[in-house]
C-alpha cells in the first residue's frame, strides 16, 4: 500500500530543505458547542471553532475547527483542522494543520503535521510535522519539524 505513488505527497522529498520552528500559541477565542450530549460515564461530543493566535518562529494567527470527546471530568480526546495565515522561518503565506490532541487536568498536548499541498504563498510546498504542549487557557509552547520540496 506504501508503494502506491499517491502516498508520495507524505514522504520529505529527497531534496528538501527546511529546519526547526519553536514557539509559542495563545488561545483568543474557543466556542464549544455540544451535538451529542452523553449520558454520565459517557462523554459529550463537542464541536468547537478556535482561534489562536502563533509566536515564534512559526508566527500568524490560526482558525481551526475541533472535534472532542469530553468526559465528566473535563478531560478529552480532540482532532481537527487548523488553516495557519502567517510565516514560517520568515517565508509568509498560509498552510493546514491537522491535529490530534488530548486535555486531562489542567494540561493539553499533541501533535500535528501539515496537510500535503495545502501551503499557499510563500509557503507553498511545506511540509512538516510537530507537537504542542501546554496549560489548559495559557501559552502553549509548539514546535514544527517543516521542510520545502521547492
Amino acid at each position: 500500500m506504501l508503494d502506491d505513488p499517491r502516498w508520495d505527497a507524505w514522504r520529505v522529498p529527497a531534496q528538501a530543505t527546511g529546519g526547526h520552528a519553536r514557539g509559542s500559541v495563545r488561545v483568543i477565542s474557543y466556542e464549544p458547542a455540544i451535538f451529542s450530549p452523553g449520558f454520565d460515564p459517557a462523554p459529550d461530543l463537542v464541536e468547537t471553532y478556535v482561534t489562536q493566535r502563533f509566536r515564534g518562529d512559526m508566527s500568524g494567527t490560526g482558525t481551526a475547527r475541533l472535534l472532542q470527546t469530553v468526559r465528566p471530568d473535563n478531560s478529552a480526546g480532540f482532532v481537527g483542522i487548523e488553516r495557519v495565515v502567517g510565516a514560517v522561518a520568515g517565508r509568509y503565506g498560509s498552510f493546514v494543520l491537522q491535529v490530534t490532541g488530548v486535555m486531562a487536568g489542567s494540561r493539553m498536548s499533541g501533535n500535528w503535521f501539515v496537510v500535503p499541498h495545502s501551503g499557499t504563498g510563500e509557503l507553498t510546498g511545506l511540509g512538516g510535522e510537530g507537537r504542542f504542549l501546554g496549560a489548559v487557557g495559557a501559552h502553549a509552547k509548539v514546535t514544527l519539524d517543516y521542510w520545502f520540496d521547492r
